[in-house]
């Protein structure tokens, strides 16, 4: 089972000179103090807790798991007192505004220890990372009551909290919720239904949870415009914060998952439970969406958790196992046979891991500054120009970076070959873990229909365009430049696609709606590679600078280069497969009467 070591030294690379997060700190309004010596000490003293604390604890939730009992879900050994460490360590604080009592330091730092922390267990990092969903929810949705009441002890971590979506019927058709909400005398409502999947729903790590439920009240309209938000304490809480009695809530049975077994994924009901309306009634849809986007944008750096999982467990193994000789004569003369590494195809295994791993890295905090700027830019402008990039990006975030992550788990077993099956060293849970990021805050389909069908199409092309600009833009900039034409120019064919694609498709939807959702997950592939292809140029280009300066550590930068070579020849070229794909159109799935579905 690998140890999980911080990857500080790439992480720095992306803040400092990839993205240079020091000159985007300044440009932010109220973040002055967010210096790089402070970013450093952040990202040091994650990096320990990650580490030392957390990781030991992987094999050890995945093993023993969470334990239901009449009283309450139990979570793993160590897992409780490693959340008191958390919360003592004023972790939960970090990106909080100071007006609420948290250090108000920008959401992209907090982004960075969140990489530290699901990658050192990510069956952990669950329990606090709902909670900042359900406080940016409460912050902009909530009450004076609910922000005064509920919001001090989901911010200091002392209560955590979850999103309660999902009923056994309806799945991600949240139009069919039946849970009910009927209104009482004092204000409040009395819920009543059964949420299934409930991520956290149920644990002993923290004195409260605080459930942001979706439910209907009784003159709501039918589907989607019928839908409220409602704040559902554990445990009921007093005017001046402290907790009451029992809610009627409570965990009726935790799921047996595939993976992330320390993680309780939980049954809720809802007995006539104590709630209180967030926002307006029958929006709790788009007052929900605050908190899954924060989901979505928390699941797409899954991608970069599992893939670095891979890659640290892989690259040691392939130096030190030894297993034929080279095929070019041996290697290591001196030994039995040579190290794995230097077979061509282990190559391959390895090189795909990395350029995802480094690719997801660039993608998670390139998205975290607009998520910086959305919040904290110098201008209304600024921050609209952010969010409408974020509505862009946040789908292929959390639809593609998890497909990739799944395959580099699936490549971090390959490497290892039989010994990958075998648990004691971690590929195995590795994989398991992962398969859940493709389908949880809505599975790759869902995420590509709101990508082609409400962002680029529903938009009308105008919230792709800038991107396709600032792509396009950068490539003319490098147009003189020779040592980056076998970047540049690949990168500009991968751009036209996605124009091409985005009007095929919409020239196809206004003849077929069927052909938005036939070509939605080529459409997201294709997107996805392009947005790596434009990082990986850039990452490549930094790296020739450092190189031709004399600068930094050579070796470090070389590995850059090569492996963004690698991605353009290698990985960037299933652009075409994709677009082929697309371009074949709804009927290859549609026509096959649903009568020659079925078993023989």
């Amino acid at each position: 089972m690998p140890s999980y070591k911080t990857p500080l030294k790439d992480i720095q690379f992306v803040f400092n000179e990839l993205l240079d997060y020091p000159s985007h700190y300044e440009r932010l309004k109220g973040c002055a103090e967010a210096s790089s010596d402070l970013v450093d000490a952040v990202l040091n003293e994650a990096a320990k807790f990650s580490e030392e604390v957390l990781s030991p604890l992987n094999r050890v939730g995945d093993q023993e798991g969470c334990t239901w009992t009449p009283e309450g879900v139990i979570a793993p050994t160590g897992f409780k007192e490693a959340y008191k460490q958390y919360v003592d360590n004023g972790w939960p604080l970090l990106s909080v505004p100071e007006a609420l009592g948290g250090q108000g330091l920008p959401s992209s730092l907090s982004m960075a220890v969140t990489e530290a922390v699901s990658t050192a267990n990510v069956s952990w990092s669950g329990y606090p990372g709902l909670s900042q969903g359900a406080i940016k929810t409460l912050i902009e949705h909530g009450t004076d009551w609910q922000r005064d009441v509920l919001l001090p002890k989901l911010v200091s971590g002392e209560w955590t909290g979850t999103m309660c979506l999902t009923e056994s019927h309806c799945g991600s058709d949240l139009g069919q919720l039946r849970t009910r909400a009927l209104p009482q005398e004092d204000g409040s409502y009395a819920i009543t239904g059964t949420k299934i999947f409930i991520s956290s729903g149920d644990h002993d790590m923290a004195d409260n949870i605080v459930h942001i439920v979706l439910a209907r009240l009784p003159d709501a309209p039918a589907g989607t415009a019928g839908i409220s938000l409602f704040a559902v304490p554990k445990f009921n809480v007093s005017d001046a914060g402290g907790i009451a009695d029992r809610n009627g809530v409570k965990c009726g049975s935790i799921e047996h998952k595939m993976g992330i077994h320390g993680f309780a994924t939980c049954v809720m009901n809802f007995e006539d439970a104590k709630g209180y309306l967030i926002g307006e009634p029958n929006k709790g849809l788009a007052c929900m969406f605050t908190f899954m986007n924060h989901a979505r944008l928390a699941t797409g750096m899954q991608g970069l958790v599992h893939s670095e999982i891979a890659y640290q467990g892989a690259i040691p193994y392939a130096h030190d196992r030894l297993a034929m000789r080279s095929l070019s004569g041996p290697k290591n003369p001196d030994g039995p046979a040579d190290p794995i590494i230097v077979h061509p195809d282990v190559r391959r295994l390895l090189l795909t891991i990395k350029a995802i791993t480094e690719g997801c890295r660039a993608l998670s905090y390139y998205t975290a500054q607009q998520l910086d700027l959305s919040e904290y830019g110098e201008s209304e402008e600024t921050r609209k120009q952010a969010e409408s990039l974020l509505a862009l990006i946040t789908p292929i975030c959390k639809g593609f970076m998890t497909e990739l992550g799944l395959e580099a788990a699936s490549h971090g077993v390959q490497v290892f070959g039989g010994h990958g099956y075998i648990s004691e060293w971690g590929m195995e849970q590795n994989m398991r873990d992962s398969r859940i990021s493709t389908l949880y805050e809505g599975t790759t389909g869902i995420q590509s229909l709101d990508l082609l069908g409400r962002k680029v199409l529903g938009s009308g092309g105008k919230l792709l365009q800038p991107l396709l600009a600032e792509i396009s833009h950068y490539c003319e900039g490098l147009s003189t430049n020779a040592d980056m034409q076998e970047f540049v120019a690949p990168l500009q064919d991968a751009v036209q696609t996605w124009q091409e694609v985005s009007m095929q498709a919409g020239a196809a939807a206004m003849e077929n709606p069927e052909e938005v959702g036939a070509a939605s997950v080529d459409y997201l592939m294709i997107s996805g590679y392009t947005l790596f292809a434009y990082l990986w140029a850039r990452m490549a280009q930094v790296a020739q600078q450092q190189i031709s300066a004399g600068e930094g550590d050579e070796t470090f930068y070389q590995g850059k280069v090569h492996t963004a070579r690698f991605y353009f020849q290698r990985l960037l070229p299933r652009v075409a497969t994709h677009k082929a794909t697309l371009a074949s159109g709804a009927d290859n799935l549609m026509a096959m009467p649903e009568a020659c579905f079925a078993l023989n």
